[in-house]
């Protein structure tokens, strides 16, 4: 790895309520994981330093929230964003439905000649056996659209650190010149206090 050179990658993940954004996040950036998680307002931003390939890497992943009142805000986070991961819940066909939506909402913000975007699409929580998604639907989803797909488990770490380093190894190939600095070490949006719990792997 050439540790002279470090690019920063910014990052958003979407998705519907309660697909397991946040799990993931955790687990990717914290390798830890919780059944009791307080729904996220606005977003979070969480870090983690990887390399790729023979580049040095810091990614800022922006978790965001997946409430329909939080969809007007999504161009406000994108901007300058580097790639979008979108989260679907296996067991739950309404979140897939809405993976086009989420993709639009980002697809409205990159100027046409950027149109290359870089997305990968991760269906979660195949630890459970009663699902509504296939693999083959959700391949056939992606591929017309080609996006990468991963079946990912944040609850058993299934291919997470996977789907996360092929978004920022495509993130890396794209041209990233038309994008101003949006990247930030931190961000409030909401109060804590008002935030409930609710289960979401």
């Amino acid at each position: 790895m050439n540790t002279n050179k470090r690019v920063d990658l910014k990052i958003i993940i979407l998705g519907s309520f309660g697909v397991g954004k946040t799990s993931l996040l955790n687990r990717y950036v914290n390798n830890r994981f919780t059944e009791d998680y307080r729904n996220t307002l606005g977003a979070n931003i969480l870090t983690k330093a990887i390399g790729v390939d023979r580049t040095s890497v810091k990614l800022q992943i922006w978790d965001t929230g997946g409430q329909e009142r939080f969809k007007s805000l999504v161009h406000s986070f994108s901007k300058g964003s580097d790639g979008c991961v979108l989260v679907f819940d296996v067991t739950d066909r309404d979140s897939f439905y809405a993976l086009e939506g989420w993709r639009e909402e980002i697809l409205l913000q990159i100027p046409l000649e950027h149109q290359d975007y870089t997305f990968v699409v991760l269906g979660n929580k195949v630890d459970i056996t009663e699902r509504q998604v296939t693999s083959d639907e959700a391949e056939v989803w992606c591929r017309a659209r080609s996006i990468p797909y991963f079946e990912v488990s944040a609850k058993e770490d299934i291919n997470v650190d996977h789907a996360f380093e092929n978004i920022a190894r495509n993130a890396l190939l794209q041209d990233s010149e038309w994008k101003d600095c949006y990247l930030t070490n931190s961000i409030s949006l909401g109060d804590d206090k008002t935030s409930t719990r609710q289960n979401c792997c």
